[in-house]
């Protein structure tokens, strides 16, 4: 299939996405707007993300909610949305590691919370965003295959992200619910704003953009399979149609290897900074020096193939960020 006839499938149709206002769900907003669906419905509370990130058209319904607000989430799925897409969470490893409780809160009851809506309601696919970068753990062998999962996880988000796949097990297995996990690897894009506990792309940016040195945990060597949002975008439009993704975990990633040293470098030439790089302690739980997933099992069962190169991907944050400094600026936090 090619990637018109997968936006065919969802012409005429009511989707959810929780957590629609971030990064991957802004753009699977915007790529499922010309499928011409009969509605999109975003819930977002906005922890980490921002309203203007959201498209502005007549078919996006926006909630400001959590996905604890039984209020919100009633009002949600009253549309009775025949897909939902399950990318709300409470974000990043260092995040979980400073705040434990509410990422169990999130990641967990929150993802248990949406199964049993979706559940209710009779959607024809639940898509789960779960990480690839996670349930794998440290000392798992290269290249990352879906069939291997660690019981030995470094921080609470990487163990809520299994959870919240074996929760979607559950209801497969149990109540037949139609649930597809996608295992997303070091995601990037136009859509990110930079700040505390977010990725080191948009931060690289960033403090690039300002003149600063770009502050490398560990020796640069290290390793990570970063994804171009665009293909993220795809692959999980695909995981939602083909039905033999039903009841499968499958990885969603670049196939690459990419050395953070080499990064760094590549972003300050793209922005002209000056300013070099820094050397600082790798923290406590990164103990992953590499990532590299197999993607066969996505070339084989959805016919995901990644387009977006990484200079190509890196220069279209920074166009995107320039574009939105206005807004980006009044809100940046480190």
């Amino acid at each position: 299939m090619n990637f018109e006839e997968v936006l065919s499938h969802y012409t005429g149709k009511r989707i959810l996405i929780t957590g629609g206002a971030g990064c991957i769900g802004s753009n699977l907003t915007k790529a499922l707007l010309k499928a011409e669906p009969e509605r999109i419905i975003i819930i977002d509370d906005l922890s980490a993300s921002y309203e203007w990130n959201i498209p502005k058209h007549q078919k996006v319904i926006f909630i400001h909610g959590s996905i604890l607000d039984e209020e919100k989430m009633k009002r949600a799925f009253s549309y009775k949305p025949h897909y939902v897409f399950h990318l709300a969470a409470h974000f990043a490893n260092q995040n979980s590691v400073d705040h434990p409780e509410t990422d169990l809160l999130v990641n967990g009851l929150g993802t248990l919370k949406t199964l049993e809506y979706a559940n209710l309601v009779g959607v024809e696919k639940f898509v789960f965003a779960s990480s690839g970068c996670s349930v794998y753990g440290s000392q798992a062998p290269l290249p990352l295959k879906e069939d291997f999962i660690s019981l030995h996880l470094d921080t609470p988000y990487q163990i809520h992200k299994l959870l919240g796949e074996l929760y979607c097990n559950y209801f497969h297995n149990y109540y037949g619910l139609p649930v597809a996990i996608a295992r997303y690897f070091n995601v990037y894009g136009p859509g990110e704003v930079p700040g505390k506990y977010r990725n080191v792309i948009p931060n690289f940016i960033w403090w690039a953009m300002h003149s600063q040195p770009l502050p490398i945990t560990g020796t640069g060597e290290e390793t990570r399979d970063f994804t171009y949002v665009e293909d993220i975008v795809d692959g999980t439009l695909r995981m939602g149609v083909v039905e033999e993704a039903v009841g499968e975990a499958i990885n969603l990633a670049s196939g690459t290897e990419t050395r953070i040293i080499d990064l760094a470098n590549w972003i300050n030439e793209i922005t002209g900074n000056k300013a070099g790089i820094i050397f600082k302690p790798r923290r406590d739980w990164d103990k992953a020096i590499r990532r590299r997933a197999s993607i066969e099992k996505a070339k084989k069962i959805l016919g995901y193939e990644p387009k977006t190169d990484m200079k190509t991907g890196l220069r279209k944050v920074y166009e995107w960020i320039k574009e939105n400094m206005d807004k980006i600026e009044k809100v940046v936090k480190f």
